[in-house]
């Protein structure tokens, strides 16, 4: 990974964009490829649309959502205390004891979320699963007046954000999911561009994903593309106690997943398999997925009278959490095919499933 690279990827993970509220990372990734798109659009549902060959007859969908889990200001107490309603799907016992930042239009606003001590808790208590709705952020304001001095209702909430890399080339941070997509995506598309691609490639950060998979329908919608393929993280099975008979065998850092089910087009998964063969240097994995995905490639498959849609995976430990875990070495891996895939297809090409 080169070090423009590598420098938006971390920016993409230390800026906040929870559903609904994705300005901020959708200025990130249009700064970072203004040197390589031929166009850049953002329409009114606030999807991020890049483009090479955008007049070319064949056009190719990369979808990478850019929206994350978050909370929303939702009440302020009268001693200041602000409570929120969740965005996306939360584990409240994953909130508790966070550092959380307000997104404010002043700027951010730090603060905690916490209960009482393990000291004062009784025992039931203590056996209690908390619900969201129960939980507060301090932000150490005396009362209402200064909170609201400085919070809005409707203000975006996310983790404290921020990058620690781990051993054999890991890293971890809130919001990987998914970051790595959108990375992936412009990546594929910068690649592409520099090898000549012919036909049009269309790298677009989605929104609100996490509330519906809304962005990727109308994206599709608009862009009418042929061929897509959606970038989203998938749960990595090399740490305990996850399902492999289910989720299959899922290794960080062995390679991104190529997804295989009825949500996917037989012919654009085996191309992508075939690509990834030609390359020693070029791992991927295979997984199972026996119903439509719950995320972008669902709505780009059934877009218009149907799309050849893929779908790649980018294995994560511990989803929607503070400590999501992924491999540098699979989300590079994933921009490369992805861009061998691009510059693979001719105007010929056929992607009518056949036996």
């Amino acid at each position: 990974m080169n070090e423009s690279s590598a420098e938006f990827f971390e920016t993409l993970l230390n800026t906040p964009g929870v559903s609904g509220y994705e300005e901020r990372v959708q200025a990130v990734v249009r700064d970072y490829a203004s040197g390589f798109a031929d166009s850049m659009e953002t329409d009114s549902h606030g999807n991020l649309i890049l483009c090479k060959n955008p007049d070319a007859a064949v056009r190719l969908m990369f979808a990478g959502h850019c929206d994350q889990i978050g909370l929303i200001v939702s009440y302020i107490d009268d001693n200041g205390f602000i409570y929120t309603q969740t965005v996306g799907g939360w584990d409240p016992q994953q909130l508790i004891g966070q550092r959380m930042t307000i997104w404010t239009k002043g700027g951010p606003i730090e603060g905690v979320i916490a209960r009482k001590a393990i000291h004062l808790l009784n025992e039931a208590e203590r056996k209690k699963v908390v619900k969201t709705k129960e939980l507060w952020i301090d932000i150490g304001a005396a009362d209402r007046e200064e909170a609201e001095s400085h919070v809005r209702i409707g203000d975006s909430v996310t983790l404290k954000l921020g990058m620690t890399r781990l051993r054999n080339n890991l890293i971890t941070a809130p919001a990987t999911d998914n970051r790595t997509g959108v990375w992936v995506a412009v990546e594929a598309l910068r690649i592409a561009a520099e090898a000549g691609v012919k036909i049009g490639v269309y790298a677009v950060s989605t929104v609100q994903e996490e509330i519906g998979l809304r962005g990727a329908r109308t994206a599709a919608f608009s862009i009418d593309p042929h061929i897509g393929v959606a970038i989203d993280v998938t749960h990595a099975t090399d740490c305990p106690k996850i399902d492999r008979f289910q989720l299959g065998d899922i290794r960080l850092g062995e390679g991104p997943v190529v997804v295989r089910g009825p949500n996917v087009n037989e012919k654009v998964n085996a191309r992508l398999h075939d690509l990834a063969s030609k390359k020693s240097d070029l791992p991927v994995q295979a997984a199972a997925l026996g119903r439509a995905a719950p995320n972008d490639s669902n709505v780009i498959q059934v877009n218009r009278g149907g799309v050849a849609t893929g779908l790649i995976g980018i294995p994560n430990r511990y989803m929607h959490s503070a400590v999501e875990v992924i491999s540098l070495d699979d989300i590079e891996n994933a921009a490369i095919l992805l861009a061998d895939f691009a510059c693979s297809i001719e105007s010929g090409d056929e992607f009518v499933p056949s036996v």
